[in-house]
């Protein structure tokens, strides 16, 4: 499902992520260690097709990432950072946006919003703007969103910053239901407990840098 094959970066000069090879299939889990600045955004960056590889190849579904192509805008979502906001909109009504935009059934739409939430502790929070959300509803409000829309591969870069034991918890039960749908999980991590929990294949870059 995910090839990537000598995949390096190189900006200016400098190595922002040194060439790996790795794959994994559909229901797997991908963990990504490693310390800070060994590449592991910027290989998300590379698998979400945001930034271009300066040497190798990567293939998903057996075909090249193009952020363009609305096929593989349909197959990979991606949460690298914490996602733009629009100030007027609920939360739950940004949710319901992201659904919207991806599923022909409004109704379905509407359904799946709040049920998103509520999977992820933020039941109670529905009519909240975002910026009365603490950073951990915020990020679990981020995956909300990511959540809300199909997609066969899902990249998620450290999704347990700004939470606490139990909301990791909470996530983690939430990806290994998406894993056992059959997704493929790509995870940047420096949580033990989630890379455990998670992981069937790891990639370190500590040892590839």
């Amino acid at each position: 499902m995910i090839e990537v094959d000598e995949v390096g970066v190189v900006a200016d000069g400098v190595t922002l992520l040194a060439p790996v090879s790795v794959s994994a299939e559909f229901g797997e889990a991908l963990i990504v260690r490693g310390r800070n600045g060994t590449g592991k955004s910027t290989l998300l960056r590379v698998l979400a097709g945001l930034r271009a590889p300066s040497s190798g190849t990567v293939r998903i579904g057996g075909e090249d990432v193009c952020e363009r192509d609305p096929r593989f805008r349909r197959r990979v979502a991606a949460m690298i950072g914490l996602p733009p906001v629009a100030v007027d909109l609920t939360v739950v009504d940004h949710v319901t946006l992201v659904a919207r935009t991806w599923l022909d059934d409004s109704h379905e739409a509407e359904r799946l919003a709040p049920a998103v939430l509520s999977e992820l502790g933020l039941g109670a929070l529905h009519e909240r703007f975002p910026h009365e959300l603490s950073s951990g509803q915020m990020q679990l409000f981020g995956l909300a969103l990511v959540l809300a829309r199909p997609f066969e591969v899902l990249i998620l870069d450290e999704p347990e910053q700004r939470l606490d034991p139990e909301h990791v918890e909470s996530v983690i039960r939430v990806l290994q239901a998406r894993r056992a749908a059959g997704a493929a999980l790509v995870i940047a991590t420096h949580s033990a407990v989630l890379a455990d929990r998670l992981g069937d294949r790891t990639l370190r870059l500590d040892a590839a840098a």
